[in-house]
């Protein structure tokens, strides 16, 4: 079944932030046509929305410019890069990342009114409320995920294709309310990123000289399990908890037999 994307609170009353805000949204796209519109109307209270489309084959373009956001069409290695090409284009000094499976809510409009008011810091950490099948996900390392999303405009992304992060040497703050994270909508999606995640990570272990082991092909899988579902109680999670944590495992196992395959090539 595929999980509701749209968020509880969505159409609650904005209340205190009537007015669009003085920040501009960047949303890094690829083919997110049934996700964008509802993406950007979650966070419409932003005074510029900015959609970096890369090579979308879908009408994720055509959908981002009806729903009123500024489209940038643009090639790009990593999604850091492309983030920081609408970056470089946006004209608030405060950037909010958000994602075309993320949804921001009343609640978030409100914390990033306050930040932005009153910061205490040039970068925030924003945590998210993750959703897998129709659950939210509370255990299992997932309950710990506070990206870097609302920062100054001076700031880039590195160029990391795997889990890329804000370049930033100031103490991060942490925003009071969370995004909506539906990041796998079916499990095809899942495993169309597990495969070309463990190329990437493959890729880039191999260029710096790190070699697979039979230990880590052996015993680095159920450690992941045993580390998500039992050490950080997934198992609370039920079912839910044991399929993400199985998932975790076979991810581990493709990046180090892909790293494996690769010396023998070699």
């Amino acid at each position: 079944m595929r999980p509701q994307l749209r968020p509880p609170s969505e159409s609650a009353d904005m209340g205190s932030t009537p007015e669009r805000m003085p920040i501009s949204v960047v949303i890094a796209a690829r083919n997110e046509a049934a996700n964008i519109a509802a993406c950007i109307e979650s966070v419409s209270w932003a005074s510029e929305i900015l959609v970096a489309d890369h090579g979308s084959s879908d009408e994720t373009g055509e959908l981002a410019t009806k729903a009123g956001a500024t489209v940038i069409s643009q090639e790009a290695a990593t999604i850091g890069a492309l983030r920081n090409v609408a970056i470089a284009r946006a004209r608030n000094q405060w950037i909010l990342v958000v994602d075309a499976d993320e949804r921001g809510t009343p609640e978030v409009a409100r914390a990033v009114r306050e930040a932005i008011s009153h910061p205490t810091s040039g970068a925030y950490r924003v945590p998210r409320r993750n959703f897998f099948f129709g659950r939210e996900i509370r255990h299992g390392g997932w309950e710990t995920d506070r990206p870097v999303r609302l920062f100054d405009s001076a700031l880039r992304y590195d160029d990391s294709r795997v889990h890329e992060h804000v370049l930033t040497n100031e103490k991060t703050a942490m925003l009071g309310a969370p995004l909506l994270h539906y990041p796998y909508a079916s499990l095809d999606i899942y495993f169309e990123k597990f495969v070309r995640y463990s190329r990437w990570w493959a890729e880039d272990q191999s260029r710096r000289g790190r070699r697979a082991s039979l230990a880590a092909i052996v015993f680095k899988p159920p450690a992941r399990f045993f580390s998500m579902f039992v050490f950080r109680l997934g198992f609370l999670d039920g079912v839910h908890g044991a399929v993400l944590a199985s998932l975790a495992a076979a991810s581990v196992c493709a990046k180090y037999v892909r790293l494996w395959a690769m010396q023998c090539e070699s």
